[in-house]
This record gives C-alpha cells, structure tokens and sequence, in this order.
C-alpha cells in the first residue's frame, strides 16, 4: 500500500499539483505551518493546501488573464495613435501602459496628452504614479500636489497618501506628516500606513512606527478572507518592519 502510494507521488500530473502547491507557497507566503504540511504530507498535504489556499486565490488571478486581452487592445491603439494622435487616445494607451507596469511608455503617453489636453485630472494623477515607480519622486510631486490641490478625497485618499510619500522622500518630513495625517484621518490604506510607518522609523520615531506597523497588522481581524489574502503583501511588510524595529 505505501509502494503504491509513493508510486502516486511520482505521476506526472501529482508532480505537477506539487509544483504548483510550493510556487503558490513562495509567491503569496501563507501562514508558515504549510510548508511543513507540505513537505511533511506530500500527498494529502498538497491536497489540502490546493483546496485551503490555492483554490480560494483563484479570484486573484483574474489580473493574469487580463494581460492577454489588455495587450491585444495596447498593439491596436499603437496603430491608432499614429492615424489620430488625439489626447483621449494616448491616456487610454497610458492608463493601459500603467496597467502592464510599462511605466516609461505610460509617462510617454500622458505626456502627449497633457500637452494636447492640460486639463485631465486623471492623467495628471496616473502620470505622478508612473514617475513615482520610475524613481523621479521629485518629478512626480507637481503632478501630485496639482490633484490634491484639486480634490483632497482623489481616488480615496490615495493621492494624497502619495503626496505624502513623495514629499517624505524628497526632504520634506513636516509636508510629509502634515499629508499623512490627513490622509490617514479617512482612508486605511495598508499602502498608506506602510508609507507612513516606515517614514516614522526614518525619522527615528520608532514606537509611532511600531503603531502605524501594528494597525496594518490589525485590519486582519475584521476583514473578510479574500481581503486578506489580497493585503498579504502588506502584512509581511508590517511585520518585517516590526522585527527591524525591535531589532
């Protein structure tokens, strides 16, 4: 019986459900337990793991399946723009450049139609959050403080969440606190209160750190599971913040 089973193991498609078990383990890092239960069970460990873990992430991946079509709908709006450069076709092409994480092509975009249309809130936003992945923080604050400027509440106050990192990383610590904590008077943006723990720890003011750290780590507890799965990135930040800090 325990030769036929090891004889399971090693089918193709058990090795298969086995890779997929580790790489979703490495990829999204689950509670630590496991991997030991993977390791230790392979065969009805994985199983379990499949069902507990990788199953229920299965809405996550609906961005993976919308890359095919988002580039489908890049390449014919490349041609496009060449026929009718107008604004409203080049933020289009920007939001989606944005969308595939090709920042530079999404800055070149939202230039273009910016300087055909200057009004567009929402172009000038995206535009700030393509300089910000690109490293030109200081670039990006123009952008951000015209939004803020405009509409504190932007995109549930993560512009001015932004704002708020912006200025924290271009010398500005007393803009940066002021920006953050309006921003964190309404909004509870894991990405917010990160951004604000790990300038606190910047400036040296470690127990404010471990607060704002702590409230990431907090949310766990009211949130549905498919919330949590989704801000588990979050979470291992806030608790690698927290054993630096206690370090």
């Amino acid at each position: 019986m325990f030769g036929g089973v090891l004889g399971l193991l090693y089918q193709p498609w058990w090795l298969l459900l086995y890779a997929i078990a580790i790489i979703h383990f490495v990829r999204r890092r689950p509670s630590g337990y496991w991997l030991w239960v993977i390791l230790v069970f392979p065969g009805m460990g994985v199983l379990i793991y499949l069902v507990v873990e990788v199953i229920p992430d299965a809405g996550l991946l609906r961005g993976a399946f919308e890359v095919f079509p988002r580039r489908k709908r890049i390449r014919r709006l490349e041609s496009t723009v060449l026929d009718n450069p107008s604004a409203g076709n080049f933020e289009e092409l920007g939001d989606l450049y944005l969308d595939d994480k090709n920042f530079k092509r999404a800055l070149e975009c939202y230039d273009r139609a910016l300087g055909a249309r200057s009004h567009s809130e929402d172009a000038y936003y995206r535009r700030g959050i393509a300089k910000m992945e690109l490293g030109d923080v200081a670039g990006a604050l123009p952008d951000l403080e015209y939004i803020v400027s405009r509409d504190p509440k932007y995109d549930s106050y993560r512009a001015m969440g932004l704002l708020a990192h912006a200025y924290a990383n271009t010398g500005e610590p007393q803009k940066a606190e002021a920006c953050f904590l309006d921003a964190t008077h309404i909004s509870t943006l894991s990405e917010t209160y990160w951004n604000f723990a790990t300038f606190l720890a910047s400036q040296n003011r470690k127990d404010e750190a471990r607060e704002w750290a702590q409230r990431i780590l907090h949310k766990k507890n009211n949130m549905p599971n498919y919330l949590r799965r989704r801000e588990r990135p979050w979470f291992r930040k806030a608790s690698a913040l927290l054993k630096k800090l206690a370090a």
